[in-house]
């Protein structure tokens, strides 16, 4: 029998450039994601100067600066970090399934890899929790799946 052959990404001398997207909205949080996705980039060998920190006012504006920075080019992977919080209204619906689906769109057309670190959740309890307490950090999360995308790009 042929030895099958496996190609995966991995987190050492990456390197690269990449973009983190940021949604003002819910702060609190957001910026906890941020500062986890930018300690990940860095400790793994990122440059500072090659990460470019965008914001936008909420979930909802992220596909729209993804698509921008795509099609302007020069990064090597995105990263969408957000929070969407479920309210008493079915606003939470849309604006969470339409950022999923349009950055899922963007990464799937230009086969740019756009890592979504949105946080998408019933309660403020639980967009903390995944912002740094007991559910680790999504933001960090976004950032490794950004690192072995990029190195498996290379790959293929």
């Amino acid at each position: 029998m042929k030895e099958i052959r496996t190609i995966e990404g991995t987190f050492t001398d990456v390197g690269g450039r990449y973009a983190v997207v940021v949604s003002r909205f819910n702060s609190f949080v957001v910026e906890s994601l941020l500062q986890a996705a930018l300690d990940t980039l860095i400790r793994h060998g990122v440059k500072e100067k090659d990460i470019e920190i965008i914001r936008v006012p909420g979930a909802w504006e992220l596909p729209v600066a993804v698509k921008k920075l795509v099609d302007r080019g020069g990064f090597d992977a995105l990263i969408a970090l957000g929070a969407v919080i479920r309210g008493g209204t079915a606003h939470f619906e849309y604006v969470a399934g339409e950022a999923a689906k349009g950055i899922a769109t963007i990464q799937n057309a230009s086969g740019v890899p756009v890592s979504f670190g949105v946080l998408t959740v019933d309660t403020i309890e639980q967009a903390i929790e995944r912002a740094g307490t007991k559910a680790g950090n999504k933001g960090a999360d976004a950032a490794l799946s950004a690192l072995e995308m990029v190195s498996l790009c290379r790959q293929l």
